[in-house]
């Protein structure tokens, strides 16, 4: 496989855009709950989303198609589509963009915890060397720069909020890697990318909608502060990383293949300390730099692997 300059691109404007989407969220929740920005960002993007996928809603068979699979989709609705980006936003309320990028960069490490426990992939040797070197790295983001203190360390609540959001995550790529029958083969339905996207946010946008109602009844957010910059966030982080990064990343891993795509991933933390330090002159620290290359090295060596075995239980 040859990085050719259009692949290149391809593989780097979703990292950038998801490293953008920290940023613009943390500076849009001073003005909006947590909750809200993702609602309002999920409805933006479903709107969007209906003339590319209207397949999906437009006669009666195609609507029962989806309701004969409501219960997997609401799920992956749930998780990947109302939850995810809603627990982001909550964290940034008390951790920054560049350690909300370097946790979430260490996914591929609970994408194969969790499969070894749910779903019996067991890692080989290098997958969990790997894994060793990723932990590394957010335990050196978590410990803010000093190993030695993780016994007395006090993690921020973003931290774990963002730690939850990644094993959700987690999650929702198990299920689309292992889908039930319904969602496989012959019996899924020819939906395009658009249109699959389209049946998850149904139930996605009802679940980000009914958390943000809920979550302002629990713990009131105040009025939203109405402005042209609030409306450019609600709209660049529903087209942005929402719409254009979710087609790229699909069409690039198709061609590179999920380990070079992985490696790829990893330059979010890097951008992010680029947008955060020249937008909101939050400078990243030198153990900021040491835990982006233990987690790129962690996934490297991961990528090396011929691919983990897989045993029933």
């Amino acid at each position: 496989m040859q990085l050719t300059p259009r692949l290149v691109v391809m593989l780097a404007t979703p990292p950038l855009m998801w490293a953008c989407n920290a940023v613009v969220g943390r500076l849009a929740i001073e003005s909006i709950g947590p909750l809200w920005l993702n609602a309002l960002r999920w409805i933006v993007a479903f709107a969007l989303l209906l003339p590319l996928g209207w397949a999906a809603l437009n006669t009666a068979q195609a609507r029962a198609q989806i309701w004969e699979r409501w219960k997997v989709l609401s799920i992956l609705g749930l998780i990947g589509v109302g939850a995810y980006n809603a627990l982001q936003y909550m964290a940034l309320r008390t951790s920054t963009p560049l350690n909300v990028t370097l946790i979430a960069s260490s996914s591929p490490v609970w994408t194969m915890l969790i499969g070894a426990l749910a779903y019996g992939v067991i890692p080989t040797r290098l997958q969990l060397a790997g894994a060793v070197l990723s932990l590394s790295g957010v335990a050196l983001v978590l410990s803010r720069g000093d190993l030695t203190a993780l016994a007395d360390v006090r993690l921020v609540q973003g931290d774990l909020l963002m730690l939850l959001a990644i094993l959700g995550w987690s999650f929702y790529s198990w299920m689309l890697a292992r889908p039930p029958a319904s969602m496989r083969g012959e019996a899924r339905p020819a939906w395009n990318w658009a249109e699959f996207l389209v049946a998850q946010c149904v139930f996605g946008v009802a679940w980000a909608v009914g958390a943000a109602g809920l979550g302002e009844l629990i713990v009131p957010s105040g009025a939203i502060q109405w402005s042209w910059q609030l409306g450019a966030a609600i709209l660049f982080v529903a087209v942005g990383p929402s719409i254009i990064a979710y087609r790229l990343w699909g069409l690039a891993v198709g061609e590179a293949g999920p380990a070079m795509a992985a490696i790829f991933y990893n330059l979010t933390p890097l951008f992010a300390a680029i947008l955060s330090a020249a937008v909101m002159g939050e400078a990243p620290q030198t153990f900021h730099a040491v835990a982006f290359g233990l987690i790129v090295a962690g996934i490297f060596v991961s990528s090396r692997s011929q691919g983990p075995s897989a045993r029933s239980k």
